[in-house]
């Protein structure tokens, strides 16, 4: 048996692979030097990303790695709880999200309003915009997202007066150019905007000599730091909790989404949510014990496998192979990468982040809708991830509460005899107001018919003070107000 009989798309998938490889390692890195944490460390999620989470179970094209999306939340943990306990905030996570596959919760996440993903994406792109403005100019940003915004003016006229700032800020802004005008560039899809963007950007910082900052280097296994017991005793401290439960939730939220994107690009296995959730769990845990970053799958990555013809789960299992030997056998290369060259591509990966086309027209058509993305994303640059997030979810569980207490009052009165109020559709206490509003409106000396027959649901709040209402109509000395139930 040949192994071309034996592995039918193998070139297809190896070819992926590459394309994959190129893509993921500058962001692998960027991501990593961005959260605040060793270079290498972004490449290890990446390895664990393609071999272990690759070889499982879920999405058979989706790639998982380090996540733009989470720099944000893994900046924060390491300034609060210190980068030896990042390792086990992220175990932590990891064995959350098992747990959560195997109580068949992955299916549950796609219930979560997109409103509320959009807008804790746009909130996550603007914080890293803000922040990576400030490491594209060499300078230390502020810690919270809204110091950041209303700082950035102060930290131009700085840089303006810096000749490092202004090479360095050159550098970012030149790594940016690259991204948004490679697409445009005729014969340039063979190679990844981002690996042509920062090989250029170092290659211009050798031979101009540039006084620019480049990447800390360490080395594979000295970046590599199991937690200890230390590290573990974080977990004394509640407030840990709330951390490895954002992890863990946004991470599951931003791969099962991916995955539904993904699974629209090709024609090949639908994904298996609860086995994707599992797959990803195993790889964060995997992750956590090597003191690395969280991991998600992303969807840059992911529709770079299926545009570049991959077939099977062999072409993301290899770009994480092609990831160990390069930081195995090349870790010294990654000294040569100027740190704003890699913000710049942060600041492009932040920007996409915003959902600027869909705000728009999803304002047209249901304000409800992009109201919570603008509060979201807002919630999340003014407090933080986590209660960002909460506060989205909040306002789109009451907005859906607030439509589905639906409710229609008709009040007929024909001059004489009595009034006549009919309800119909679902009298929950969030319509309450509106209702004895206009109940209590009716003419005092006039008996009324009260029909609830047309009701489908009626909770015990407005019961209760729909009778109160009823009792005092009738104090007046008209006659009993005559109440229909509903069925």
């Amino acid at each position: 048996m040949t192994a071309t009989s034996k592995f039918p798309y193998l070139k297809q998938d190896f070819a992926a692979s590459l394309v994959v490889f190129l893509v993921a390692l500058p962001l692998c890195v960027g991501v990593a030097v961005a959260s605040g944490v060793p270079a290498e460390l972004g490449l290890v999620t990446g390895i664990v990303g393609g071999i272990v989470t690759g070889l499982m179970p879920g999405s058979s094209l989706q790639v998982s790695g380090p996540a733009a999306g989470l720099t944000v939340l893994v900046f924060e943990a390491v300034r609060e709880f210190g980068l030896p306990a990042l390792g086990v905030i992220v175990l932590a996570a990891g064995l959350l999200q098992l747990a959560m596959g195997a109580w068949k919760l992955g299916r549950w996440f796609r219930a979560i309003s997109v409103s509320v993903v959009e807008g804790m994406l746009a909130g996550i792109g603007l914080v890293i915009i803000a922040g990576q403005m400030y490491a594209a100019a060499g300078l230390k940003a502020p810690a919270s997202g809204i110091d950041k915004l209303v700082g950035l003016p102060q930290a131009l006229v700085r840089a303006l007066g810096s000749t490092e700032a202004l090479a360095s800020l050159g550098v970012g802004a030149g790594t940016i150019a690259v991204m948004v005008l490679w697409k445009r560039m005729p014969r340039t899809k063979a190679v990844p905007g981002a690996l042509a963007a920062v090989a250029l950007a170092t290659l211009a910082s050798l031979a101009f000599g540039l006084p620019v900052a480049t990447v800390q280097v360490q080395g594979l296994l000295g970046a590599i730091q199991p937690p200890g017991a230390d590290a573990f005793g974080e977990l004394a401290d509640p407030a840990i909790f709330g951390t490895i439960i954002a992890f863990a939730l946004i991470a599951s939220a931003e791969s099962l989404f991916s995955a539904a994107a993904v699974d629209r690009l090709h024609d090949g296995p639908r994904t298996a949510y609860d086995k994707e959730l599992m797959s990803q769990g195993a790889g964060n845990a995997v992750c956590g014990l090597l003191g690395a970053l969280p991991m998600t799958a992303v969807i840059v990555r992911s529709s770079a496998n299926v545009q570049a013809g991959a077939k099977t789960k062999a072409s993301r299992v290899l770009h994480g192979v092609w990831l160990l030997l390069f930081a195995a056998l090349l870790p010294s290369a990654l000294a040569l990468i100027p740190l704003p060259a890699l913000a710049g591509i942060l600041v492009h990966a932040g920007w996409k982040l915003i959902p600027f086309r869909q705000i728009v027209p999803l304002w047209r058509t249901h304000r409800g809708e992009a109201l919570i993305l603008v509060v979201t994303a807002v919630a999340i640059v003014a407090v933080n991830m986590f209660e960002g997030v909460l506060i989205g979810l909040a306002l789109s569980i009451a907005k859906t509460a607030w439509e589905a207490s639906h409710i229609k009052l008709e009040v007929i009165d024909k001059g004489a005899g009595p009034v006549q109020a009919h309800l119909s559709g679902n009298a929950t206490f969030l319509r309450l107001p509106k209702i004895l509003d206009t109940l209590e409106a009716l003419p005092q000396d006039r008996p009324v018919e009260l029909d609830l027959s047309g009701l489908h649901h009626l909770d015990h709040a407005c019961r209760t003070a729909l009778e109160n209402w009823a009792d005092r109509h009738s104090e007046t000395g008209t006659e009993p107000v005559k109440v229909t139930s509903a069925s």
